[in-house]
């Protein structure tokens, strides 16, 4: 058999394409190797190299006495590969999804998610990264490793918790998505609290698997600080079962509850209702997160008459005996006619101290008259309205006050009865903080230090520098009229601590509805402090338009949780009732014998 003959021209052929193939590859070798190898050794390493930042674990929160109140776990974002599947990873989705607590229809369209369509190009890719579940814990995840599912594989991430839940959600915030505080002392405090990150720099082979033992760099994370609070959650919880139960007997709009020491301003308890939890914020409405206590703005109403009274006193205006005409319904002012407000009860002299205890309003307007416009203003401002209280933890609204060039021919009779004028529920808290501070101005503070993981601390927060407002005799006068208003002829007689001398001013205010005052919508609140002599605790309590038949009034709504709250208060801060030797423990076992 003769061999097949090939011409010279084909022959010729298939030597120049054998030729120019070769002569091709070595052109492509002679650019990658010599003339441009820079930038395809870079492209290589950058291929094969692999860096992984390792984030730090967020510094926990805790409250005064060191229960945790937020802290940070370990968890694995889990995915799958579906490119790397093969037919029998299939066979073990039911065990996955009983590890999971996922359909097994979830998990079997995960796996099946091969391609993805680019909607505006239309292009395909495959699809490398579909994921499972956010959070899987370490244990779970070394059950599904011990599967083998080729495909699914996690990543380690730290997940912010909170053990409490909703207690105190509105002091602590919450973590956003992308790991920043975001509200509350998560936020205020998140320069120390977040850490510094680490880095890890290393090759990974085909399946972007790590390969250990070619890891070239490896910074370990520093962890955050410790924040410790000011905050007892003995009272706090106090706080939020009293919440609770106004919230179920009153419906109201909102409510708000603050408790403090006036000798250092530190919170031992500040909640909200509305309230949410921060493991789950994102499923409450954004309104559930606003602290009301330091955003909503109300007419203080009564609670407001202190200023006025501090502040003729403390000018040396007027004394506790000074009587006022309270009967009449206009009065000359500045050479104008001014209407007076109206009284609640028909009142002909009163006394300043009766003006406080009886609340008349008449009382009131006629103190702030002897004060004048301009000194009407500057102790409202001395006391706090009208200006932040610096708490940083998130919005906080400035409230009203009116500067006296605005003012039109009612203010000055209005605004002294706690009308004209828009305060938050921490601005109140505040003004009366300095009555039972002795006359000082001490800013509220929530942060008690900073500590590492030693617990070693770190910085301590000193409380900000104090004001003195009024005279600490003006103090100890204006403490023995609060004193009168929680008596039996005064407003809050519900208000009334067994065993100790407690003082403070309710307040009543009619809510502004389209553009009116309403007849039906109140504002009830009080706003205290015990033992009168010598204060240990502020508590302020603010209703939102409570659901009750008649006017939801402070000395009906507000005041029963006053005397609830302090109670729990006295006998928790060991404060000794009046005229027992021996504190809270000893009076209770003497009152069995």
């Amino acid at each position: 058999m003769r061999p097949p003959y090939i011409g010279a021209f084909r022959y010729g052929l298939i030597l120049t394409a054998i030729f120019l193939g070769f002569a091709g590859v070595f052109a492509r070798l002679l650019h990658l190797q010599v003339l441009d190898p820079e930038h395809y050794v870079q492209y290589a390493e950058e291929s094969r190299g692999r860096y992984d930042r390792l984030v730090a674990p967020r510094g926990p929160i805790v409250d005064r006495a060191g229960n945790l109140l937020a802290s940070t776990q370990t968890v694995i974002e889990l995915g799958v590969d579906p490119q790397s599947l093969v037919r029998e990873d299939f066979t073990k989705i039911p065990e996955l999804a009983e590890i999971l607590d996922l359909p097994e229809s979830r998990i079997r369209e995960a796996f099946e998610k091969r391609e993805r369509r680019n909607p505006s190009t239309g292009e395909v890719r495959p699809v490398r990264w579909v994921k499972l579940s956010d959070a899987v814990y370490p244990e779970d995840y070394d059950l599904i490793r011990e599967l083998e599912i080729r495909g699914v594989y996690g990543n380690y991430k730290n997940q912010r918790i909170y053990p409490a839940g909703s207690m105190a959600a509105h002091l602590i915030g919450f973590v956003a998505n992308d790991g920043g505080g975001y509200y509350g002392v998560e936020q205020a405090m998140d320069f120390y609290l977040q850490g510094q990150a680490g880095w890890r720099e290393s090759e990974k082979d085909g399946r972007r698997r790590e390969l250990a033992q070619f890891r070239w760099r490896e910074v370990a994370p520093r962890p955050g600080l410790g924040v410790e609070l000011t905050i007892d959650l003995v009272l706090q919880t106090k706080v939020e079962g009293e919440l609770d139960s106004i919230m179920e007997k009153y419906s109201p709009k909102s409510a708000s509850i603050i408790v403090s020491d006036p000798k250092t301003g530190e919170i031992l308890a500040l909640a909200n209702r509305p309230t949410f939890n921060p493991n789950f914020h994102g499923e409450s409405p954004k309104s559930s997160w606003m602290n009301r206590a330091l955003t909503t703005v109300y007419e203080p109403g009564s609670t407001f008459k202190i200023v006025a009274s501090a502040g003729a006193l403390n000018e040396n205006l007027v004394t506790p005996d000074t009587l006022f005409d309270c009967s009449n319904s206009r009065v000359e002012y500045n050479g104008r006619t001014v209407r007076m407000p109206a009284d609640h009860h028909q009142y002909d002299e009163l006394s300043v101290k009766d003006i406080v205890v009886k609340s008349s309003n008449r009382g009131a307007a006629l103190l702030g008259m002897t004060l004048g416009d301009e000194r009407m203003y500057e102790y409202s401002r001395a006391f706090g309205f009208g200006e932040k209280t610096g708490l940083r933890l998130g919005a906080e609204s400035r409230g009203i006050l009116h500067p006296v060039k605005a003012w039109d021919g009612l203010t000055i009779s209005r605004l002294p009865m706690g009308h004209a004028v828009s305060a938050t529920p921490v601005q109140v808290h505040s003004a009366m903080s300095v009555i039972a501070a002795g006359g000082v101005r001490r800013p509220l503070n929530l942060v008690k230090s900073v500590y590492d993981s030693n617990g070693d601390t770190v910085i301590r927060f000193s409380p900000a520098p104090e004001e003195r407002i009024i005279s600490e005799e003006v103090a100890l006068e204006m403490a023995g009229f609060l004193e009168g208003v929680v008596g039996p002829e005064g407003t809050a007689r519900r208000a009334y601590v067994d065993g100790f001398r407690a003082a403070g001013k309710t307040g009543t205010t009619q809510m502004i509805i389209d553009g009116k005052y309403s007849n039906r919508h109140h504002v009830a609140s009080f706003s205290g402090f015990l033992p009168a002599d010598n204060p240990e605790v502020v508590i302020t309590v603010v209703v939102e338009d409570p659901q009750l038949k008649g006017v939801g009034y402070g000395g009906v709504v507000a005041a029963p949780v006053f005397r609830s709250i302090a109670e729990t208060a006295s006998h928790h801060l060991q404060i000794v009732p009046e005229g027992v030797i021996g504190g809270p423990l000893m009076a209770l076992t003497e009152n069995t014998q």
